[in-house]
């Protein structure tokens, strides 16, 4: 019995997946099935009954919590963690979706798997909640968070708390306790957004467990309260674990001698419309931090110092009596930052500052110096639960997006090297739109599966840096553009001209292949390493305008009928072209003239059986529109397009890797795609991987074959 196969060939994209992500941005998300009231259990449609009809309120500021000393400890509250990342309001209404910060400024392309996901709820609701970046523990990172430009940065949660409107009706004279329980019916099962639960237990206990976790800290609601939009409010309180304080950025400093972007940012707190001064702060940031707050700073930067007193920037302390001669750089103060210290000094500087973050969710005047009130005490009534706090783990990770979907040009690290992006809105593939971007974003998730096929491979390099429908050229020689760390391979032209090729090791270097505009793949069938034995025999079944592609179906079944009786197992893939590749594993043991030789000897025995429709003639006038059965490739320096590899024709299909039980009638090129071929390679794993396994006895072949032929 055949083993069951992936229907992915035949899926159509996800308004989630590469190529739906632009046009989701720019168009009525699709509303869901799971938007009536009768749709939800009884108990919660019958607390929805309790509210007030209304149209959706847009401008609904988020309820703000007053800062407290310690919990409280009353049967009437509940906990919850604090998390630590940006308050967000999403505005769901008939497929229009919008994510707002807390001042109001658009995180849709910022956060965009987030925005991508609330399209994909299909409900009509407003709903508060904090987007957070997790480790790899589930524990929320400000840092990660404040560094995040795309998937492959991280993991972002969007964990929701309350809901104010859902289907017409407004719930924010509900209590808390109702609207939660409404919220909690409504998450979706998997993906990034998540119900952030409430706890009914010990304060004082669960601000301990939040401590242990490392937690940022925790939120004390009352179930009773109603949602006041833009207030602060005693409903609601916060308890922070450790002390933590948004700042202004006022300058920087540059000590003398130093090679650092910057040696410490100047910072303060607003009061009365005025920036006080409160400390220097020179730890927390890495240097590309730096390098990239630095671009941030250039156009604030000003020549009059901005806060009530000048800082006296070079001040002894009795820890440095001598500190190094630093100079100041002024900022217009619009950069707000989040800092942890130890302690606030009785003239309001910070003790052992620590930059945590930017923040880009909240206007600088208001910020200002929180101090946190004491807590009333309150007798409880009876003994509370204690509750263990789950803090879900990151799974096993699968690669995203490497390039997010707004920037045109973007700098990311990959394989520990530096790369610059353009021209990343450039449509690569007319028809479908599909973008450079979406190409790159491609070859990043999927160069785990490719670089097998292509590390220590010259590669001859097919560029189309405007597209399919535009010129294109093949490039050999990167002797004057390939970055020094790429590994090259040394060849001297007819000319005898000393050149090299481009030997891919790691995915920066493919990446940087892609970005240079080559669309596919073209590795050496040998390595470097063993330049005149090939991994593998390759047949291409390159059909001419007459024939059909069922006419390769039958060719290919006719190499694995032959490479059947012989006892040698052929691998499948598609070109991604118009034809069928296949591969027989050598192992590197053969030269070339013994793996042409065999191929030769296969592609004869298949030409004898089908000559109606088949060639084996190298000059095209001498095949007169037949399929050619290609043995040549198997030849020094030739190359082929590799499996997984994207082909610049339209549609954007791969070289997709086959089951044999897949090579019949109905099979077509276009089966498989930038769309869909991640999803492939996912259910299927990599079937192409026993081309680079255990090879063929080939001479025992030959000598078997020659004896027929």
């Amino acid at each position: 019995m055949a083993p069951k196969r992936s229907n992915t060939a035949q899926k159509k994209p996800s308004p989630g997946s590469i190529a739906e992500a632009t046009a989701l941005r720019k168009r009525p998300v699709p509303g869901g099935k799971r938007t009536a009231a009768a749709k939800l259990p009884a108990k919660a449609a019958a607390i929805l009954k309790k509210a007030v009809k209304r149209p959706m309120d847009k401008t609904i500021k988020p309820m703000l919590a007053t800062l407290v000393t310690e919990p409280p400890e009353a049967e009437d509250w509940v906990f919850e963690i604090k998390w630590d990342g940006y308050r967000a309001l999403a505005f769901m209404d008939k497929g229009h979706i919008s994510l707002r910060s807390r001042n109001d400024k658009s995180f849709d392309e910022k956060f965009y798997p987030i925005f991508e996901a609330l399209g994909q709820w299909g409900i009509r609701a407003v709903i508060d909640g904090e987007i957070v970046a997790v480790n790899d523990s589930g524990a929320a990172d400000f840092g990660a968070l404040q560094q995040w430009r795309s998937e492959a940065d991280g993991e972002l949660r969007y964990y929701v708390f309350d809901l104010l409107w859902y289907n017409g009706y407004d719930l924010r004279e509900l209590p808390l306790s109702d609207r939660k329980a409404l919220l909690r019916e409504l998450v979706p099962a998997g993906g990034p957004i998540l119900f952030s639960p409430d706890y009914q237990t010990s304060g004082k206990d669960f601000m301990r467990a939040v401590k242990d976790l490392g937690l940022e800290g925790i939120m004390a609601k009352r179930n009773s309260s109603t949602y006041n939009p833009g207030n602060r409010s005693r409903d609601w309180l916060k308890i922070k674990a450790g002390l933590r304080q948004e700042a202004v950025i006022g300058g920087y400093t540059k000590n003398e001698g130093s090679k650092k972007p910057f040696s410490a940012l100047l910072v303060g707190f607003m009061e009365n419309g005025k920036l006080v001064y409160s400390g220097k702060i020179g730890t927390g940031f890495s240097i590309s931090t730096q390098e990239e707050m630095l671009r941030q700073f250039k156009p604030l930067i000003r020549k009059k110092q901005p806060f009530t007193q000048e800082p006296d920037i070079n001040k002894p302390s009795r820890f440095r009596p001598d500190p190094p001669k630093a100079t100041a750089v002024w900022l217009k103060p619009e950069i707000v930052c989040e800092v942890s210290y130890t302690e606030m000094t009785s003239d309001g500087v910070m003790r052992h500052p620590s930059f945590e973050g930017l923040r880009t969710d909240k206007p600088a005047k208001d910020v200002v110096l929180e101090e946190a009130e004491e807590t009333v005490p309150v007798v409880v009534k009876k003994p509370r639960k204690q509750v263990k706090i789950p803090i879900t783990p990151v799974g096993k990770k699968s690669r995203k997006t490497l390039l997010n979907p707004s920037e045109d040009t973007q700098v990311r690290i990959v394989s520990g090297h530096e790369l610059k992006f353009s021209n990343l809105g450039k449509i690569y593939w007319p028809k479908e739109r599909i973008t450079k971007r979406d190409m790159l974003n491609y070859y990043y998730q999927v160069a785990p599966v490719i670089l097998p096929y292509l590390a220590g491979r010259p590669q001859s390099m097919n560029r189309y840096p405007n597209g399919i429908t535009g010129k294109s050229f093949y490039q050999k020689d990167v002797t004057a553009t390939a970055p020094a760390w790429m590994e090259q391979y040394p060849y001297r032209t007819s000319e005898g001209e000393d050149k090299n090729f481009l030997v891919p090791e790691d995915e920066a270097s493919i990446l940087w292949m892609a970005n240079s505009g080559s669309i596919e793949m073209n590795p050496w069938n040998s390595t470097v390493k063993k330049p005149d034995h090939p991994d593998w025999c390759c047949l291409d079944l390159d059909p001419s305008e007459g024939n059909t592609f069922r006419q390769v179906i039958q060719t290919a079944l006719a190499v694995k009928e032959v490479l059947d009786e012989l006892g040698v197992t052929g691998y499948p893939k598609t070109s991604g072209s118009t034809g069928i590749h296949i591969y027989i594993p050598l192992n590197a043991r053969y030269t070339y003239d013994e793996c042409q030789l065999f191929g030769k000897i296969v592609a004869t025995k298949v030409h004898d059986m089908l000559s109606a429709f088949t060639s084996i003639e190298r000059m095209t006038r001498n095949r007169k529109g037949k399929l050619y059965i290609d043995y040549l490739q198997n030849r020094p320096k030739a190359t082929l397009a590799s499996a997984y590899s994207l082909r610049p024709k339209p549609g954007a299909p791969v070289s997709m890797p086959l089951h044999w039980e897949e090579v019949k009638p109905g099979l077509k090129i276009t089966d498989f795609n930038i769309h869909n071929a991640l999803d492939r390679i996912k259910s299927e794993g990599d079937i192409f991987k026993p081309v680079l396994g255990k090879g063929t006895d080939l001479l025992k072949m030959i000598r078997r074959l020659g004896k027929s032929v």
